[in-house]
């Protein structure tokens, strides 16, 4: 059995909402902060006198209670809705933050990429910066110097070489950053999400080089919420919800149970209630409610291959404005099949302020029959999310025809998509 290179145990992570993290100050700050010192511990100790009046910053869990191990050459993938402690807890095994509870032990050099504008120094040119890094994770310089090109070659940014790193773009960045962590050869790959920042076909790129560090025997620990990303690369993933561990297992069933997670079951041309769901944005307009039916008796309202779906949607909004609307359908393995956006349509919305109606037909349903989840989302006209509901309700997809079934059943013959097509001799 191959050795253990992460263990967490009981790892805890607590935050004070609002509270500003001490950093380097000059020397006007620290006369100020001394100055004020008197009164600052005053108040503390009127507060510890007084409990009635701590009223202080809240405190809030970003992990609770996390333990799980992750053996050598593994690939691990971590999936959660935002908020659920995903980048928390790289930043614990990285070294970048220290634990409020428990301990997690690490074995091995570790090349790692956050969120833009970790791990590199933002006055020193992309040149300096990789060397720096070699050195940090134990390289010599000939060797780095052995690596060079082809990290240069792999990030794509070879006219700025030699450019403070400070004038990159987000995306330059995140390119050296990943070049820098995953050909240095660390024994453990950790990557979050901060691969979205590049265009698709970098985006392919890296994980085509992630998948050639795993096959190499190296660790991979990856957080994303490509979910189809996840399910290629990862054999095993874990599942974060509010800081804890709700799944843990193949990459496949952790999946399905995220999906299913938020969605309800609901029975077609009955109004689903969407106050209590799970969503991110800035809340100024957002769905109430969704009822779905084929329109047709045939099938009790149910959605058929080839069949048509129609959508009932309410929102509620703060003002009147104009918005984006779109409904995505997604399987069961984390694939979106279906973009329905007003955004393609070259056309918005007109929300007026109060609650507001609208229907959304689509003509042919071309899936097959079986299980999917509906995701909305409602967006201004500069593109800012006003709500996103990942997992709105779940519906069945059937056959139109069941005793004599027009689409394959079999898995190794379906693509999650039904069509139309005939074959003829020429």
């Amino acid at each position: 059995m191959s050795n253990i290179v992460i263990e967490a145990v009981g790892l805890g992570k607590q935050y004070r909402i609002g509270a500003t993290p001490r950093g380097q100050r000059n020397f006007r700050e620290v006369i100020a902060n001394a100055a004020t010192a008197p009164l600052r511990n005053f108040r503390r100790l009127r507060s510890i006198a007084d409990p009635a009046r701590m009223g202080g910053d809240p405190l809030v869990w970003a992990l609770r209670d996390l333990s799980f191990t992750l053996r050598e050459g593994e690939v691990l993938g971590i999936i959660g809705r935002n908020g659920a402690g995903k980048s928390t807890l790289l930043k614990i095994l990285t070294r970048v933050t220290e634990p409020t509870t428990g301990y997690a032990d690490v074995w091995g050099r570790v090349g790692s990429l956050l969120e833009v504008g970790t791990g590199f120094h933002p006055e020193l040119t992309g040149r300096d910066n990789v060397y720096l890094n070699g050195a940090i994770l134990g390289m010599d310089r000939p060797y780095i110097r052995s690596r060079f090109e082809e990290i240069v070659e792999f990030a794509g940014i070879g006219a700025f070489i030699d450019t403070p790193v400070k004038r990159y773009s987000s995306g330059m960045y995140v390119r050296l950053a990943f070049a820098v962590a995953a050909h240095l050869e660390p024994e453990i790959l950790i990557v979050d999400e901060v691969l979205a920042v590049g265009d698709a076909e970098f985006q392919q790129r890296c994980l085509a080089k992630m998948d050639d560090v795993a096959h190499g025997g190296r660790t991979v620990l990856f957080v994303s919420h490509n979910l189809p990303s996840v399910q290629r690369l990862c054999p095993r993933s874990i599942m974060l919800h509010g800081g804890r561990i709700l799944a843990d297992g193949p990459s496949t069933d952790v999946i399905n149970r995220y999906l299913a997670g938020g969605a309800r079951e609901a029975h077609p041309g009955h109004w689903i209630d969407l106050d209590e769901v799970a969503r991110t944005g800035s809340g100024l307009a957002r769905f109430q409610g969704i009822r779905y039916s084929s329109g047709s008796t045939r099938h009790q309202l149910q959605p058929f291959t080839r069949g048509r779906l129609e959508l009932g949607l309410t929102a509620v909004s703060n003002v009147s404005r104009d918005v984006n609307l779109s409904v995505s359908i997604w399987n069961q393995s984390g694939t979106k099949l279906i973009n329905a956006d007003t955004t393609a349509l070259g056309r918005a919305v007109a929300l007026r302020q109060g609650t507001n109606t609208f229907r959304l037909t689509i003509e042919r349903l071309y899936l097959k029959p079986g299980a999917y989840v509906v995701g909305l989302w409602l967006g201004d006209r500069m593109g800012e999310t006003l709500d996103r509901i990942e997992s709105a309700f779940r519906f069945e997809v059937v056959d139109p025809h069941p005793e004599r079934p027009t689409v394959r059943l079999d898995s190794r013959y379906d693509g999650p998509v039904a069509c139309r097509f005939d074959v003829a001799e020429v």
